[in-house]
């Protein structure tokens, strides 16, 4: 009987840390306002390589937001809205960028399916939202139909909705953890507008 109990103890812990977010690693702090953002590279909708570096050296200020998975409800209100504030975003100099860990492959359907017209950016392994301290978790797999076809988008990690926006020296001037995905573009231009 002892040893049952033992057996099934082990069991439950195995499943409360498989469904415990995962660590972003002791060795690398949360990132927060002040600090300098990390210089990340990574491959966009199209498969082509982004870099921060050369956004930041433009002279431009750079939204990062990261979101949990392509074609989910929540996720897809925040891109379009993205979208739609693309012209007041670009005349005041802003480089908008998503970030989740789904597949090149699946943030192009994403991108087609909903006209967004700024980079998706792949984070498969989770490396970038680990520099930036965000919380990671366990992903799956979501079937969507698109122009009557099934289409399975998968990813290894889902991330939490946070939002950073760096300006051109490359500092942290902005952090939101409990973004609320639709006006997500709303508040960060209305932020911005306090600091031009």
């Amino acid at each position: 009987m002892g040893g049952y109990r033992i057996i099934r103890y082990m069991s439950i812990l195995f499943v409360m840390v498989s469904l415990a977010p995962l660590s972003a690693g002791t060795d690398v702090p949360v990132l927060e306002v002040g600090d300098k953002a990390p210089l990340f590279n990574a491959n966009d909708h199209l498969g082509n390589l982004w870099q921060a570096k050369k956004v930041l050296d433009s002279g431009q200020y750079l939204v990062v937001y990261f979101y949990p998975a392509a074609m989910t409800g929540g996720c897809t209100k925040q891109a379009c809205a993205y979208r739609d504030a693309s012209a007041p975003l670009k005349q005041k100099g802003i480089h908008v960028v998503g970030i989740s860990a789904d597949s090149v492959k699946s943030l192009k359907t994403f991108q087609t399916e909903h006209g967004l017209n700024f980079p998706l950016l792949s984070d498969v392994n989770g490396y970038i939202a680990k520099q930036f301290g965000v919380p990671i978790r366990p992903g799956g797999s979501i079937t969507r139909t698109i122009e009557g076809k099934d289409v399975i988008l998968e990813r290894p990690y889902t991330f939490a909705r946070w939002t950073f926006i760096v300006d051109p020296s490359g500092e942290i001037v902005y952090k939101n953890t409990g973004v609320k995905a639709a006006v997500d573009s709303q508040t960060v231009i209305e932020f911005l507008e306090t600091r031009k």
